[in-house]
Parts: structure tokens; C-alpha cells; sequence
């Protein structure tokens, strides 16, 4: 079989098997991308029994689109044995993940929330599993669950016609044998009471199943076990378990109390609803999350047997302790203080306020001496400046460098600066790297079109930042390459030791989740961390064995957490708002700034004199506007838009706005009947989204990262930009029908920021060099746009064609000009900026309606505070 070439598909490797199943490892040659073959085994593949589940395992599969379901791509037959193409996962079954070992609180809450939100979706597409458990739930090297094998799955009786024991998966009659009340299906030690005695099955029973699984996660054992099937069965229908804290004392009582619902044996009293069940894990995470802040050690008490017995505050109180900023430091500064005077042990970290003007702060570093701290700021909507503070001072002095960042601090004493510093992109800055003694002195300018920097601990070298070719590059020293990439990296730092480097990368352009990644001197790479939806902001320990990084699962609120070499990363500190992490002083405490973010939007809307305020949440980006003016697309990226984000469309006269799914929002159809959506899923893909009647479909299925789209103007396609494994962002042209994507310009092009003509014929973007191109939609030479300055980027087309709207991304205020490419002639059109100044220090994605008449734009405001934090561990 290796070796072989079965229809399109190559087949690489073998991965393992089972007696439902053999699986390969593949390359899609009609695609190009990785994807696992499963096969029946030869001996069970000519039983009909056999051959039907496995059937049903993908039409019910390929009937759910989810982030945490496993992706069914095709199913087909070679020789007459029956296979199915799905997604290739890389990482561990649950089951391998457990070993006998309880597991981390954190990891166990992430991944129910997971498991429980597929199911959601399942149980609404009218589908039960009826065989969950740990070897059928995947667990990604990113910390992802997937749920696997819907080979006995069945529609839920709710979604029937009548009350007949035949049922049909999208369309297909099922075998009685397999779904008929009286049959056990499943696995003996994760049956539920109703599966045991073989009765009509509804979704609870996932749920009980479901309950089984948290168990083993919880304590590393099954709930039900015995030497035989019907000592388990004995178990499940008359026998609770073990109750779980007694195996695991460290877990929280509630979620004890979320266990013991899910296994009720009586279904009527158990969890009714999957997303029940995920509401109350997410409730359990975050309570937990709280109380691991707000523990404080008490004083030591004499047990009956003489031995010293410590309580937490949570366990003395008997609920979480739930604080906001300025209580935290009241009830520390309390608590601290009387139980120091009785003998006891502080370790309730100290928040000390070290800004109080309203702004936004970008970046903060401590200098040498540990005690100054130098931080760039824009107050009170005023440019970038750098600053000086102390502990002991609430004023904050200026240094005299304005629109100037704050890179590192060497330990000698000097700083490395960001000259002329201004925004590339939504995240990313770009300066003139420079040296400047804190002591005093001009600086003294080093290298160009940098984005990030850090000292060595010697003081002498430099790690920075910067894009070549369209490619994000780690140099160190400057001109040695360590590693680069298609993706953005962000927040170098390097280690005590001088041998290491952390960083964060991020795989989609103008987002920034991403992960926690480790480069050693010799160009070796590795992940330490899962994936975050959010994450700014890292530092290592002064002892060198862990790095700390501010991240979020969900929505802005990032938090701080700690990664060790080995991959183990626990939760540090959460707190309301949003926490970045800027520096670690050499004594363990922390410099972060809590922030609160909210982007808005303002828009005009054709015929109308004012402007009106479009925002919806928390988090409103506007993605694109119809030719008219009157229909927005736009999504949340805050904690209201969630782990998954969301979709929405409204009318630009204010009415309501209309979810049309999750994901990030794209472009709109000419048309206005479908909104290109990409799922948070790696590599990112392309959905279409109907914005009245219809269903969801897929457009893209393949390697390619997509990043951002726009429409041809005859509907038949969109322009997107997008990267393959291994290669820098370039444009590319894609049918609705699905054909490969053919790309149109080289590699290293703006993924943002690029419109296409009204004729449909060019496409005006920034190319690798920074400056700005027309690309032919058919293919040949791209044609420079004359006139462009540095930093432009187009908005869109004129009406006729012949201009194009251009401004300067995160300029504040945003000026926009009408440009003719052919000329460079310009005009000034007009500048947008709220009337509320303050923290907002980004301005865009800018959308216009080609004539001019209407308008959306969005900015994001940022009110920062920065922080000393002792006792932090």
C-alpha cells in the first residue's frame, strides 16, 4: 500500500488500525495536501454490518461542520474496499493523553468545553454519537479536541418522522441491527443506563457517556469497571462511582457537582443539553480561574495528630474569592498585614499603580538598576512618547523622543529604541532601530525597518525582528538568520542564559493569536505552547526554566500564564480586563499594564448628514460594505464574539445586526446574498455564509493559510491572500466551483490591505518591496501604481476605475487621498477620526462605497494602567 497512488490520493505512511479501521497517512495530488485514509481491514470488509458503519461514519461526520469534529472530505472505493478521506490530525488519542493520570484542571476544563461544544453541534444537527469515549476523541499537538468515528451513529429521535426504529443519516435508511431499541451499541464502560438496557436513545445519552469520559480525565480511572461486561453493566445501571474528590482532592467542588449531574442514572435529572453542560464547564473554569488568584496562605494550625495543617483562603471562606483591581490590593494589603502580625505567610501578590493618565501604553521595560521604568505612551490622544517612572513617584517624566518606542533595556544601561515608529499592520509597528544611553545622549541609529528588538544578557548584541521578502525573519546577531516564516512573529526575548530565544508566532495576518515558540542558537525550533486566540506580551523568568506570556483562550480578557521548556503551562494570574505582559525584573516581579480594548465603529451612510456609531459589541472590525452603502459586514473578535469569534451583517441605518455564524468576516457578494467567512481553524479556510435562506458552504479545502478575500465584480470568484506551508503571502484567484486557486503575484504581498478593479481585471496591492502594484487578475506583469507613500495601502476603486482610495493603516488621524495609479496624481479626500481621542491609537480598516457618498470605518481604543506585581508565582 505505501507507495501507492489510490485515486488522487498518494499514500505515504501507515499511522494504525483497528478492527474498525486502518489508516494512512496521504498527499491529495488533485489539492496538495496531507490528509489520513481510513480503510476497512480486509477481513471485515466484505460484512455488510461492517461496511454500513463505516458508511455512516462519514455521512455523519461529513454532515457536521465543526471546529471540533474531525473534517470528512470524501469517501470512495479502491478494489472494492471502501475508504474515507479526512482531515490528518497530528497528536494523541484522549485515551493515550490520560495514561492512567488524572489531568491538569486547566487542560481538563479546555478540553470538556471542547468536547461538549461538539456535541452541540452534533445533537442540533439532529445526530447521536452514541460511542463516546477517550480513543474516540483526538487531542492536537495545539491542545485542540476533535471528535472521531460516528460509525454507529444515529439521527436523534426528536429529528424523525413518526416513532419507526428505522432512522436515516443524511439520507440514508440505517440497518436495525445497528440502531433498533434493544441493541447495545457502543462501548461497554461508557454506556449509559438507557444504552445499557437497550432502549430508544435520545442525546443524553451522549451526555452520560460524556460524564464518563470527564470522570477518567478527572482521576485517571474509569467510572465503571469489572472483569467482565456484565459486572461493568451491574456498575452502570445500579453502582455510582467513586466520588471524584476523594481520588483527586485538589479538583474544585463544582466541578464534582458538574460530574455527578452528567451521570445521573435517571436521564430526566441528568445534563439535558450538551450546551447545558458546556455553560456550566465554563463556569467552573472561570470561578476556578478566579480562586487560583485569589489564594492566600493562612496561618499554620495544629492538627490532632501535632502535624501543621495550611488552609487557603478559598477553603477558609468556602467560595472563590472574586476581586476586582483596586479590592485585590485593599483585602492583600489587609490580609497581608494581620496575618503577618499573627505569624502567618503572605503570598497574596501586591498590584502596585504606576500610570494614571487615560491613554494607551504601548510598551514598558525596567532599566538596569531595577527600579526605573521606561515606557512609551500616547496620553490623552496625543502622539507616541517615551516616559520615565519610579516606584516611589506618581509622575511620570518625559525623555524627549517623540514617536518613539521603547524596544529593550541592556544591562548596561542602554536602551534600543524604535525611531520614527509607526504601525505596518494591526499589530505590528516598524521603526528605525537605534541605541541611546539612558543617562543621556542622541541616539545613534543601527538598522532600518525593524519591528521588535532585545538585548542579550551581555549587553552587546541585538535579536530583532524584521520582514524580507514578505517573510517575517529572527536575526541573531543582527544578519544571522535563526528562523523565519510565512507567519508574523512578535515579542522576541532572550534568555538568562544568553542560548535561547522565545517568541510568539502567529499564522494569520492582522490576528493575533498564536503560540509560544523556542529557538535555540543553532536554528532548532519548537512549540511550548497551545494555541491562544489572543496573545501579547512574553518575558522569561529570571531563572530561565519557564516563560511567562499574557494570552487568552477566548476573547480579549488575556491572562498570565507560564510555560516550561517541556511544554507544561499553568495559569499565573487572571484578572478583570485584559493583562500584556511587558518585563520581568530579576527579583520575580512583574511589569504589566491592564488594559481595556474595545474596537468601534463609525459610519455614513449615503444621504445622511451625521455619522452614526455602528458598533455592535465589544470588538466590531469591519470587514467590507455593499456598493451602496446601506449593507455592513463585520465581526466580533472580543469576549462576546467568543472562542469562535462571530459573523454579523446589518443595515447601515442602525437596525439590528443578524449572526450568520462563526468566524472572521471577509468580503460580501456583488449581490449581497453571501458573506465569505473564515473559520479559526489552521490553516485558515474560506466559508460561505448566506446572509438570508440557505445552508453554509465549503469554497476552500486545502493547505493554504487563507488570510483575507474580495469579490470579483461578476460574482463568479473572490481574490484572496493566503500562504502555503513554507512560503510567503501572495494573491491568488479562486472559482466558486471549487477549482484549484491560481496565484497571481509572488510571494511576500500586504495580506490585508488590496482591492479589486471595477472591471474585475486588476488587482491594486503592496508587493514585497513595500511599494504598490496593479496584479492582472488573468495573469502577466503587475503595473506599479505611481504616486504611493510609504506606509499607503488602497481601500478601493473609484467608480470609473481610473483612482484609488489610499491611506496610512493606524495613522491617527487617518487621512485618505484620492490616488491615479498611472499618473500619481493625488487629492486630498477627507480625514476621519472620533471625537473621543483618547486610547484610540489605530484607526481602520477604512470601507468606502466606490462613489464617494458613503462610509464605515473602525478604530480601536485602548485605556492602559501599568503595574508593579510582587508575588507572583
Amino acid at each position: 500500500m505505501i507507495g501507492k497512488t489510490i485515486s488522487h490520493y498518494r499514500v505515504l505512511e501507515k499511522l494504525g488500525g483497528g478492527g474498525m479501521g486502518v489508516v494512512y497517512k496521504a498527499k491529495d495530488t488533485k489539492l496538495g495536501r496531507l490528509v489520513a485514509l481510513k480503510f476497512l481491514p480486509d477481513e471485515v470488509s466484505q460484512d455488510e454490518q461492517a461496511l454500513e458503519r463505516f458508511q455512516r461514519e462519514a455521512r455523519a461526520a461529513s454532515a457536521l461542520n465543526h471546529p471540533h469534529i474531525c473534517t470528512i472530505y470524501d469517501i470512495e472505493q479502491h478494489d472494492h474496499s471502501p475508504f474515507i478521506a479526512m482531515e490528518l490530525l497530528e497528536g494523541q488519542t484522549l485515551k493515550q493523553r490520560i495514561a492512567g493520570q488524572p489531568l491538569p484542571l486547566e487542560l481538563l476544563l479546555d478540553l470538556s468545553i471542547q468536547i461538549a461544544d461538539a456535541l452541540d453541534a452534533a445533537h442540533t444537527g439532529g445526530i447521536i454519537h452514541r460511542d463516546i469515549k477517550p480513543a474516540n476523541i483526538f487531542v492536537t499537538k495545539r491542545g485542540q479536541a476533535k471528535l472521531l468515528d460516528f460509525g454507529v451513529a444515529k439521527l436523534a429521535p426528536q429529528a424523525r418522522p413518526g416513532k419507526t426504529t428505522d432512522a436515516t443519516v443524511t439520507g440514508t435508511t440505517e440497518d436495525p441491527r445497528l440502531t433498533s431499541p434493544g441493541t447495545s451499541i457502543g462501548t461497554v464502560a461508557y454506556m449509559s443506563p438507557e444504552q445499557a438496557r437497550g432502549e430508544e436513545l435520545d442525546a443524553r445519552t451522549d451526555l452520560f457517556s460524556l460524564g464518563v469520559v470527564l470522570y477518567e480525565m478527572a482521576t485517571g480511572r474509569e467510572a465503571f469497571h469489572g472483569e467482565t461486561p456484565a459486572v461493568i453493566f451491574e456498575a452502570i445501571l445500579n453502582r455510582a462511582p467513586t466520588p471524584v474528590r476523594q481520588l483527586n482532592p485538589r479538583l474544585p467542588a463544582e466541578l464534582e457537582r458538574i460530574l455527578s449531574k452528567t451521570l445521573e442514572k435517571d436521564r430526566e435529572m441528568r445534563c439535558q443539553t450538551a450546551s447545558e453542560l458546556r455553560a456550566d464547564l465554563k463556569r467552573a473554569r472561570r470561578d476556578t480561574d478566579s480562586a487560583r488568584g485569589a489564594t492566600v496562605s493562612v496561618p499554620a494550625l495544629p492538627a490532632a495528630d501535632g502535624e501543621v495543617v495550611r488552609r487557603t483562603a478559598s477553603q477558609w471562606w468556602g467560595k472563590p474569592l472574586v476581586v476586582g483591581v483596586v479590592a485585590f490590593a485593599l483585602v492583600g494589603a489587609f490580609v497581608g498585614g494581620w496575618w503577618v502580625g499573627k505569624g502567618g505567610e503572605r503570598t497574596l501578590p501586591q498590584y502596585q499603580q504606576l500610570t494614571f493618565r487615560r491613554g494607551t501604553i504601548r510598551m514598558a521595560r525596567f532599566a538596569s538598576d531595577g527600579q526605573t521604568i521606561v515606557y512609551g505612551a500616547t496620553w490623552e490622544g496625543n502622539s507616541l512618547e517615551l516616559y520615565a517612572t519610579r516606584p516611589e513617584s506618581p509622575e511620570s517624566r518625559l525623555l524627549g523622543f517623540q514617536n518613539t518606542e521603547i524596544l529593550a533595556m541592556s544591562s548596561l544601561g542602554e536602551m534600543a529604541v524604535s525611531l520614527n515608529r509607526r504601525l505596518s499592520g494591526a499589530y505590528i509597528g516598524i521603526g528605525t532601530l537605534a541605541r541611546v544611553p539612558l543617562a543621556g545622549g542622541g541616539p545613534r541609529e543601527i538598522l532600518d525597518k525593524v519591528q521588535w528588538a532585545d538585548w542579550a544578557p551581555d549587553g552587546r548584541n541585538l535579536v530583532v525582528v524584521r520582514d524580507i521578502a514578505g517573510r517575517s525573519r529572527l536575526e541573531f546577531p543582527i544578519g544571522n538568520v535563526l528562523y523565519e516564516s510565512g507567519n508574523w512573529i512578535s515579542h522576541p526575548r532572550v534568555s538568562p542564559q544568553g542560548g535561547q530565544i522565545a517568541f510568539l508566532e502567529h499564522p494569520l495576518q492582522g490576528d493575533d493569536g498564536g503560540t509560544v515558540e523556542i529557538v535555540e542558537l543553532d536554528g532548532s525550533k519548537r512549540t511550548l505552547s497551545t494555541r491562544s486566540i489572543s496573545t501579547q506580551g512574553l518575558a522569561w523568568y529570571p531563572d530561565g526554566k519557564e516563560v511567562w506570556y499574557t494570552a487568552s483562550k477566548a476573547g480579549n480578557a488575556r491572562a498570565l500564564y507560564a510555560v516550561d521548556l517541556s511544554g507544561r503551562e499553568r495559569l499565573v494570574a487572571r484578572m478583570p480586563g485584559t493583562l500584556t505582559l511587558h518585563d520581568i525584573r530579576k527579583d520575580g516581579v512583574v511589569l504589566v499594564t491592564r488594559e481595556s480594548w474595545r474596537r468601534e465603529l463609525k459610519g455614513l451612510p449615503p444621504g445622511v448628514s451625521k455619522e452614526r456609531d455602528l458598533s455592535w459589541l465589544d470588538y466590531s472590525y469591519p470587514a467590507d460594505l455593499s456598493t451602496d452603502g446601506k449593507t455592513l459586514l463585520f465581526d466580533e473578535e472580543g469576549e462576546a464574539g467568543g472562542s469562535t469569534y462571530g459573523v454579523y451583517f446589518r443595515n447601515t441605518d442602525g437596525s439590528p445586526a443578524v449572526r450568520l455564524g462563526d468566524g472572521l468576516a471577509n468580503a460580501l457578494s456583488p449581490d449581497g446574498k453571501w458573506a465569505v467567512s473564515s473559520p479559526l481553524s489552521s490553516p485558515a479556510q474560506f466559508l460561505l455564509l448566506p446572509t438570508g435562506p440557505g445552508e453554509p458552504r465549503q469554497l476552500t479545502n486545502d493547505e493554504i493559510n487563507h488570510s483575507w478575500a474580495r469579490w470579483l465584480p461578476d460574482g463568479t470568484g473572490i481574490v484572496f491572500s493566503g500562504n502555503e506551508p513554507g512560503r510567503g503571502v501572495r494573491f491568488y484567484v479562486q472559482a466558486l466551483e471549487g477549482r484549484k486557486p491560481r496565484a497571481i503575484s509572488p510571494e511576500g504581498i500586504n495580506a490585508l490591505n488590496f482591492a479589486v478593479s471595477p472591471d474585475g481585471e486588476f488587482v491594486a496591492g503592496i508587493g514585497p518591496d513595500q511599494k504598490g502594484y496593479q496584479y492582472p487578475v488573468g495573469g502577466g506583469e503587475p503595473r506599479p501604481i505611481l504616486g504611493l507613500a510609504a506606509g499607503e495601502v488602497p481601500i478601493t476603486w473609484n467608480e470609473n476605475g481610473r483612482a484609488i482610495y489610499v491611506y496610512r493603516p493606524g495613522e491617527v488621524p487617518a487621512r485618505v487621498y484620492l490616488l491615479n495609479p498611472r499618473t500619481g496624481r493625488r487629492r486630498f479626500w477627507r480625514q476621519f477620526m472620533p471625537s473621543d481621542r483618547a486610547g484610540v491609537n489605530h484607526i481602520g480598516p477604512i470601507r468606502l462605497t466606490p462613489d464617494g457618498q458613503g462610509y464605515v470605518y473602525g478604530y480601536q481604543r485602548v485605556l492602559s494602567d501599568l503595574y508593579l506585581v510582587e508575588g507572583l508565582k
